[in-house]
């Protein structure tokens, strides 16, 4: 169980050259409730051979309340398959650059194409190095919540990521 601020950046992503030092998991995950007003999340995730029942909401800007709780094997898949909508399907590389660890969603199935990254940091302003494959930074934009891309899927944008770093760097 864990109680705790959850303070991230997220950026999108360039190439892959990442992946060669990179430790990966497969990720499943769904939203059992998503509060657009309350600017809350529930969802349930299965991260290798872990799976976890998760609340988030949002405090402004890039800081959410976070509770996580593991939660049996065999109740996380009933939940994924019978409480969400679409499953997000992701593999998720871990690596450690510059003294920071970050973690890489590339994401399959309906949002084939988007590869993401992102780093938690302890505080909004912690300052920290950005490596070369790190783009543009979409933090506050609301299409790249897990939450978001679930109902509505990368596939369905009409963009391809190299697209989307073009357009967030000409704006």
């Amino acid at each position: 169980m864990s109680n705790q601020l959850e303070i991230e950046r997220k950026f999108l992503v360039r190439g892959d050259e990442w992946k060669k030092t990179a430790n990966a998991k497969k990720i499943a995950q769904g939203y059992i409730c998503n509060d657009k007003k309350h600017s809350s999340v529930v969802r349930v995730r299965q991260k290798g051979e872990k799976c976890f029942l998760t609340i988030k909401a949002d405090q402004g800007g890039i800081t959410r309340l976070e509770f996580e709780y593991e939660i049996p094997t065999k109740d996380c898949a009933m939940m994924l398959e019978q409480l969400c909508g679409d499953v997000i399907e992701k593999t998720r590389y871990t690596l450690e650059t510059e003294g920071n660890v970050w973690e890489i969603d590339e994401f399959h199935g309906a949002s084939d194409g988007l590869v993401m990254a992102e780093i938690e940091l302890e505080s909004a302003d912690q300052p920290f190095t950005k490596p070369s494959w790190a783009g543009p930074e979409v933090s506050h934009d609301t299409r790249f919540f897990n939450s978001y891309i679930s109902e509505h899927p990368f596939t369905t944008w009409g963009v391809t990521q190299d697209e989307l770093i073009k357009e967030f760097e000409t704006s």
